[in-house]
């Protein structure tokens, strides 16, 4: 059984988040040593390592899709010009770009999700957990669950990574980080799609935009 108490001796050792710690806890059947190992494997020990750095450089990069259809502005930073410079740090900052394009998160990250909406998903899930007979002392952590799953939804940098499945977007920066010896933050996107508001066939733009790439 992974214990809170585990998951924060192991947050304590590296500086990689919670949930992250947890993962890892859980991947090696709770063995603390190869947790770490899973840790620094992955570069987050090493991102989170460098996660209080400044970085005030970076690029904009835009992303248009199907003829104008679609247009992503996203902002990625790193500490000195000369990385932002480099085609592999573009080329992470368009993927984040398709990325936003083709998943539409509503939210950066779950820090940037409004308590008063994440209240609301909470409400709306314990009354759906209650309707379909649940008893009361299993509803809260189903709860949970599904409120991870919203975060995993609508939530940028924890979506899945639309070029590898298996590793989320935070995970994709923290690899780059590693690789490149800088901190790097997504700080911000925009998304904009033409008719947006306006009642209309529906399309699936994630398969679309993965065509494009292949």
């Amino acid at each position: 059984m992974i214990t809170a108490e585990m998951v924060k001796e192991l947050r304590e050792r590296t500086g990689v988040g919670m949930m992250d710690c947890k993962k890892a806890l859980v991947e090696t059947n709770g063995d603390m040593e190869k947790a770490i190992d899973e840790l620094r494997t992955k570069g987050l020990a090493k991102a989170a390592k460098k996660a209080g750095r400044i970085a005030s450089e970076g690029v904009v990069t835009s992303y248009i899709h199907g003829g104008g259809r679609i247009g992503v502005l996203v902002e990625v930073n790193c500490e000195t010009d000369f990385v932002a410079k480099t085609n592999d740090f573009k080329q992470l900052a368009y993927d984040i770009a398709m990325q936003v394009a083709a998943s539409n998160p509503e939210y950066l990250n779950r820090e940037s999700v409004p308590q008063e909406v994440i209240n609301r998903e909470k409400e709306i899930l314990k009354a759906q957990a209650l309707e379909e007979g649940k008893p009361e002392k299993v509803i809260e952590k189903m709860v949970e669950g599904r409120v991870e799953k919203f975060f995993k939804e609508r939530c940028l940098m924890e979506q899945a990574f639309i070029k590898d499945l298996d590793k989320s977007v935070q995970e994709l920066v923290n690899e780059n980080i590693a690789r490149m010896g800088e901190n790097i933050n997504v700080r911000r996107f925009a998304r904009y799609e033409v008719g947006e508001g306006i009642e209309k066939k529906s399309c699936d733009f994630a398969s679309e935009v993965m065509s494009q790439i292949k």
